[in-house]
């Protein structure tokens, strides 16, 4: 059995409060049980699958095979499987949604290749990295276009009409100890989701219509736009300091056009 870890997530913080209560109950669970599986079991939710150890995945069979066969999730004792897990909690539809699909793509494919192929890429990219954006289209815009002085200068305003949720589990795992560059692949949310508010009820708003919307020829175009996570105004203090934004190493100008999502 592995030690629970010392870092701890800090549930104040802007990423990680959306999940309170469900996280720190699932945390508090864990301590108390000395184990992942346990402590999310104990939950209720995830659409329906079971937290198993990882060493019931059989050897040579594909992660994602093994959850669309089996209903069961295999999962390690530690952030990167707990944040996995809470999502299965937060977001049930939608998890089961990407699994599904990564399970159609396998079958298509005959099982695991050299190479993951465009949609499993793409999958694999939501699930592990995306963060959900529902906000005005001029502030979309600018992110798109990697136009930083307006997402976070000009437009800044425009923030505190936005609702951004976290979603991909190894940036929610990272941000256990934040840094400045860590980056997000964000995905839009159309007013016409309604609003993901605090709490139970308003995630699953969202995931209903991530479950409905998400298919695998439209993220086959990765229709994803580039946000270092920690710029977003009130998410870290240091970003109120203008030259926190004179970072080309983590604020990247862009590189090819980018890809829109339909509002």
């Amino acid at each position: 059995m592995m030690a629970f870890p010392e870092r701890l997530p800090d549930w104040t913080a802007a990423w990680h409060s959306p999940l309170l209560p469900l996280g720190l109950q699932t945390m508090q669970r864990w301590q108390q049980m000395g184990d992942v599986c346990a402590a999310l079991n104990a939950c209720e939710g995830a659409a329906g699958v079971r937290f198993v150890p990882q060493e019931e995945l059989p050897a040579g069979m594909a992660y994602e095979q093994f959850i669309y066969d089996t209903r069961q999730v295999p999962t390690r004792s530690n952030w990167h499987d707990f944040f996995n897990g809470l999502m299965w909690l937060h977001f049930p539809r939608t998890k089961l949604r990407l699994n599904a699909l990564q399970g159609e793509e396998l079958a298509r494919l005959g099982g695991v290749g050299a190479t993951r192929g465009p949609v499993r890429d793409a999958l694999t990219l939501f699930d592990e990295n995306v963060a959900l954006l529902q906000a005005p289209d001029a502030l979309w815009e600018a992110l798109a276009w990697k136009r930083w002085d307006e997402v976070f200068g000009s437009s800044r305003a425009l923030w505190a009409e936005s609702r951004l949720v976290l979603f991909g589990h190894a940036t929610l795992e990272q941000l256990v100890e934040p840094f400045k560059g860590i980056t997000a692949h964000v995905y839009r949310v159309p007013a016409t989701a309604g609003l993901c508010t605090d709490g139970p009820e308003g995630a699953a708003r969202w995931d209903a219509w991530l479950a409905e919307a998400l298919t695998a020829e439209h993220l086959r175009g990765k229709p994803f736009v580039h946000l270092p996570v920690l710029g977003v105004p009130g998410w870290w203090a240091a970003n109120a300091e203008p030259d926190f934004y004179q970072d080309p190493k983590v604020f990247r100008p862009l590189r090819r056009p980018p890809v829109h999502v339909p509002a």
